[in-house]
């Protein structure tokens, strides 16, 4: 998953992520996403940077289905599947990260 340029809506001064934060926390290459409302940021120095959403596999690398090991969660008109401290769901070929 690439980092993108894009600074996340609320600045470090506003909120700050942590142990007890109330966010979802993902480890992601060597640092810590936070999921916050629909998307996913890090702390970069003084900010938090936005995190793409596209999920780390393809579908051609993990079929996700009844079978598959990983928990189904009901998520609005589909469902999601936890995968290694995170949610996904196909999407057109893809998986997106929820």
């Amino acid at each position: 998953m690439s980092l993108t340029e894009i600074h996340a809506e609320h600045a470090v001064t506003d909120h700050q992520h942590g142990d007890d934060c109330g966010h979802e926390a993902i480890t992601h290459d060597d640092h810590t996403d936070y999921l916050h409302g629909t998307h996913r940021h890090a702390l970069h120095g003084d900010h938090y940077d936005e995190h793409e959403s596209e999920a780390e596999h393809t579908t051609d690398a993990h079929i996700h289905g009844a079978d598959c090991g990983h928990e189904a969660v009901s998520h609005d008109d589909h469902v999601d599947y936890v995968h290694d401290g995170h949610k996904h769901a196909e999407h057109d070929g893809h998986y997106d990260e929820h």
